[in-house]
């Protein structure tokens, strides 16, 4: 297939790159000319306007927007709004807020616009291991962008199959999901990512309650000088706990033992706070989520050894990167 793509960061960029892989022509555009170049001596086809992105584009036009949530996505949207045809698709793959998707699907649908909201899970290593895509919108326009999808999903890999899931949509165990009408790919993702934040607290605890077994108050024969990143690797190994994030805690671990290239300042992106919301509004209780939250807020003014772990974590899979930290904290 041949897709647009707006929007050329950490994750837009490998999107691109994954579907070329695969023989999908991309044509592409962001506001860094040079971001946009880089793509091009990738195989991708340059262009350095929306409008010419839309008339590189046979009909009906399919445009992949990674863009931050927020006004650049709005202002984007309302733009395309009045320059493509009916019939053609617009789909958000950034963390939009599901409530946003329902109003934007209904605004575009007036012009006979279609709308796709994808959340995307995979991170900076999406190109190589595949993103974990849900899907809201019309089935129909899902069911046309199938290849698109079944491209940037992993596969089924060599996980082992769940027993009775034989009726079920078999596209589920190659990594990809249509979950219902406009907004619900979104609203999963955002439930995701509330989880991804319980999960990384819970481990940055754990970890902070080994490191801190060394502390003087405590007595000499019940003191532990742990090596974090060995437990870590050890967990790996056939623990209950084992999973992606314990990977990329270990990958951390090895580099830089004691954390000292973070400051422990947690930033949340917005789908963690939007998650309890929309426990308040379904008088949800979510009591590990809220607290996963909250201890973001606090980790702005006072750092432990966990929340630099939490930073640690964001860094593996999301490419975030926090301000280092000035010589004299450390």
């Amino acid at each position: 297939m041949k897709l647009g793509i707006i929007g050329l960061g950490r994750m837009g960029a490998n999107i691109a790159r994954r579907l070329m892989d695969a023989g999908h022509e991309c044509v592409v555009f962001d506001s860094n000319a040079d971001t946009v170049a880089t793509l091009g001596d990738d195989g991708a086809q340059t262009t350095a306007s929306l409008d010419e992105l839309v008339e590189a584009l046979p009909t009906p036009r399919a445009i992949w927007l990674m863009l931050p949530a927020g006004d650049v996505t709005e202002q984007t949207v309302e733009t395309l709004k009045g320059k493509l045809s009916s019939d053609d698709v617009l789909i958000d793959g950034g963390n939009a807020n599901f409530k946003d998707d329902v109003r934007r699907a209904e605004s575009l649908q007036e012009a006979g616009i279609h709308y796709i909201d994808v959340g995307v899970s995979g991170g900076v290593w999406g190109r190589e291991r595949g993103y974990c895509l849900m899907i809201g919108g019309e089935q129909n326009v899902v069911d046309r962008l199938d290849p698109i999808f079944e491209t940037l999903a992993p596969g089924v890999g060599d996980i082992d199959k769940t027993p009775r899931r034989e009726t079920r949509d078999p596209r589920v165990e190659q990594g990809y999901m249509y979950c219902g009408p406009n907004g619900s790919g979104h609203f999963v993702k955002m439930v995701h990512n509330g989880i991804e934040y319980g999960m990384m607290q819970a481990f940055a605890e754990g970890f902070d309650i080994l490191k801190s077994r060394n502390k003087e108050e405590l007595p000499d024969n019940m003191r532990y000088d742990l090596e974090l990143a060995d437990i870590a690797e050890l967990w790996r190994r056939g623990s209950v706990i084992s999973s992606w994030l314990l990977d990329l805690t270990s990958i951390a671990l090895a580099e830089d033992n004691d954390l000292e290239q973070y400051t422990g300042k947690v930033n949340d992106s917005g789908e963690g706070r939007w998650t309890i919301e929309a426990a308040i509004e379904e008088a949800v209780p979510a009591n590990v989520l809220s607290a996963a939250l909250f201890t973001r807020f606090r980790s702005r003014s006072d750092n432990t050894y966990g929340e630099k772990l939490l930073s640690a974590m964001r860094k593996q899979f999301g490419g975030h990167v926090e301000t280092p930290p000035d010589a004299s904290s450390k």
